[in-house]
């Protein structure tokens, strides 16, 4: 007696649809399975940074769209009525005084910047190659707390210290080697008070990527301490050392309060000028003038990130690889 042999079941199909496939019939998978679950996890991986696009499109991308249509239209004390459109606030904010103001910034932010990041890369040095982990942490520490300093505090305290009457001036006699605080001078040393700590914050860690075997490998071929950094590690490090340049930049083109404590209009700054502008210190019919300005400096700051961004990218793969 025979019987018919009794049929194997085969797997059933992979189904990425989530059904449960065919019994009987067999597919084989696909490498391409894998491909389409990770493409559909990438799809919706942009929901995650959705608050922050958000935040940014109010924040920033709202302010901004303003700002443009408002210097480019008449304002509303205008002889003919606000909303027509007009070049007049962009070629006011480009000329004279205002002119002056924008060039005093650019002066003072790229001389502070300059003179930042000479003192603070020794500064860093130090700091990456110290050995003593509590004097990294503290020095890092102290860092990040005075580069977020200042305003009217920080005002106050250089005033009180360095002023006219101050402490420091008084005890040191200072006036009578010409030192005022209230002066282009002045105002570059207080600047200087938060922006070397930023320096220290932006290239310690690109000092800590330097590899010990470039240092060791320089000296045993005779080079000098000046030959290794002349030749090995300034070519490394200055990406990094110009986009720290760049952000120091930034830092005192866009400083506002603490100049007008101290100084308020004595010193051209297109800070200044805006805020005068904002709070109606200008002729009638431009009052959208302030928008005009706010429009200079977003261009200038959109240059900055423009240099800055490059140079991060190379400096990180510079240093990664």
């Amino acid at each position: 007696m025979t019987t018919a042999p009794t049929p194997v079941p085969t797997p059933a199909a992979v189904d990425t649809n989530g059904g449960g496939g065919t019994p009987g019939t067999a597919t084989p998978a696909t490498p391409a399975a894998p491909t389409a679950i990770r493409r559909r996890r990438g799809g919706r991986a942009w929901l995650g940074a959705l608050p922050l696009l958000v935040f940014f499109a109010i924040g920033f991308g709202l302010p901004a769209v303003a700002i443009a249509i408002g210097a480019f239209t008449t304002s509303s004390d205008a002889p003919g009525g606000g909303g027509h459109f007009t070049m007049a606030n962009l070629s006011d904010s480009l000329q004279g005084a205002y002119l002056t103001a924008l060039l005093g910034s650019v002066k003072l932010s790229a001389l502070t910047a300059l003179i930042g990041t000479a003192i603070g890369l020794p500064l860093a040095q130090a700091v990456a190659t110290s050995r003593f982990k509590f004097v990294r942490e503290t020095v890092l520490a102290g860092s990040g707390v005075l580069a977020n300093f200042g305003g009217v505090p920080l005002a106050f305290m250089f005033v009180a210290t360095l002023g006219n009457a101050g402490e420091v001036t008084t005890s040191l006699g200072l006036k009578d080697y010409g030192w005022s605080l209230y002066t282009f001078n002045g105002l570059a040393v207080v600047y200087l008070y938060f922006l070397i700590p930023l320096m220290i914050l932006t290239i310690t860690p690109a000092l800590e990527g330097l590899r010990v075997q470039w240092r060791e490998a320089a000296y045993n071929n005779g080079a000098t301490v000046f030959q290794y950094w002349r030749h090995v590690a300034l070519p490394v490090l200055l990406p990094s050392l110009l986009g720290g340049y760049v952000l120091l930049f930034g830092a005192s083109f866009a400083a506002y309060a603490t100049a007008e404590a101290m100084v308020g209009s004595s010193i051209p700054l297109i800070s200044m000028q805006i805020g005068d502008a904002l709070s109606g210190n200008v002729l009638v019919g431009q009052g959208n003038l302030a928008l005009a300005l706010g429009l200079d400096m977003i261009v200038v700051a959109c240059l900055v990130m423009a240099i800055y961004l490059p140079l991060q990218r190379r400096s990180a793969k510079w240093l990664s690889s």
